[in-house]
């Protein structure tokens, strides 16, 4: 497992020096362009870099759940999934349990994020809250947990932010470069077809923006979704609650409100997908689903990484697993299924409600139980009138 590890945190350096390059390179274009001499832009480039590259590493996270619109919730607002959470921090021995986060959002999704084992969090949509049964659930807990456990966040969490930071730069260059005229500072314009020149770099620079994006994509390996996949499968000892939670995944017809180009690649499925449309098997940010499908489903009686490197070699003659994770027991007995329904284990209805209160409460809205017939009636945290009739039996019930 260290191989995976030690790839990432040079994944992590290579992307920090690319990313400064891109940057400089535009800095130079821009201050030769808007300033009389390309040395101002470079030095502005160059302290944009840093601070970015100092903001991703210690407040990336931050960023991120902020940009999903994710909020922090307590083991009050949902025990259950801070139960699971609990269970798959133990299964995969993280130091501390992830801070949990919601996204109120319909699409079936989750993400990771974190500097570092002991400071993570994992974000899930009230859609999967809904859909998925406990079995599901921990599969795509322990997917997330995984990812931070071979520090993937940290190679996410960097990407996205610098990423977004070349974006910006790029869309409010070419926004002066056009309202400008393309004039530029004096002495770009009295260089004659040099001021033209840099115009072009500008320009192409604002083309090659979302390109980087895809660029940043192909760069963050493949191999980390099948390797999560594969610890997700031992830590639960239950590779079909994954399998079948992906194929729920791909086969939402949801996309999340709160996904971009920059963060797509940190969630458990690419996020994208044609309006109304399941998610597509080609993507170039994860696997194909199926792909991912067949590989668990093909384990057998064993949940250990042998026996996902040997389903992988079976089904498509690909080697997906580092050899430092391959020397460990391949006896891995898998376990039976959860009973949905059982014993503190809802139902999916319950699931349904169980979620709305919670999302009702995070919203801060009051509950109140009708005096005649029980109903249970939500106000608004703005909700001020004296009393308020009850829906189903006509009761007036005061508020105060």
């Amino acid at each position: 497992m260290w191989e995976q590890i030690s790839a990432n945190r040079t994944r992590s350096a290579v992307l920090v020096i690319m990313m400064g390059a891109v940057l400089i390179i535009l800095g130079y274009a821009v201050g030769i362009y808007f300033l009389d001499e390309p040395w101002g832009g470079v030095a502005v480039a160059a302290a944009v870099w840093i601070i970015m590259t100092l903001v991703a590493y210690f407040q990336g996270d931050s960023i991120l759940l902020a940009t999903a619109g994710a909020k922090k919730i307590e083991k009050k607002d949902h025990p259950r999934l801070f139960n699971i959470v609990e269970e798959m921090t133990i299964a995969c021995g993280l130091p501390r349990m992830p801070d949990v986060y919601i996204i109120d959002d319909p699409a079936l999704n989750a993400f990771a994020v974190g500097r570092d084992p002991s400071k993570s969090a994992v974000a899930i949509t009230s859609g999967l809250l809904q859909k998925l049964s406990r079995d599901e659930l921990q599969g795509v807990m322990a997917h997330e947990m995984a990812h931070v456990k071979n520090r993937d966040v940290l190679l996410m969490s960097m990407a996205a932010v610098l990423l977004g930071t070349i974006v910006i730069i790029s869309y409010y260059a070419s926004r002066m470069l056009f309202y400008s005229g393309g004039r530029g500072s004096r002495r770009s314009s009295d260089s004659g077809g040099g001021g033209a020149i840099i115009a072009l770099i500008g320009l192409v620079f604002m083309i090659l923006a979302p390109i980087f994006a895809q660029l940043i994509y192909f760069a963050i390996s493949r191999r980390r979704e099948y390797l999560a996949d594969a610890s997700a499968a031992l830590y639960t000892r239950y590779p079909e609650g994954l399998a079948s939670a992906l194929e729920k995944l791909g086969a939402s017809t949801n996309q999340i409100k709160g996904a971009n180009q920059a963060t797509a690649p940190m969630y458990t499925v690419n996020p994208f997908r044609e309006e109304g449309r399941k998610a597509a098997d080609l993507t170039s940010t994860h696997p194909p689903i199926s792909e991912r499908v067949k590989i668990l489903r093909r384990m057998g009686h064993s949940a250990s990484y042998q026996a996902y490197e040997r389903a992988a070699e079976e089904t498509f003659k690909k080697h997906v697993i580092p050899a430092s994770a391959l020397t460990g027991a391949d006896s891995v007995p898998v376990r039976a299924p959860s009973a949905e329904g059982a014993v503190g284990e809802p139902d999916k209805f319950a699931r349904t409600r169980e979620t709305q209160n919670m999302l009702f409460g995070m919203a801060n809205y009051r509950q109140l139980n009708c005096a005649n017939c029980g109903t249970t009636l939500r106000l608004p945290p703005n909700f001020t009138a004296p009393a308020v009739r009850c829906p189903h039996c006509g009761t007036v019930n005061k508020t105060a």
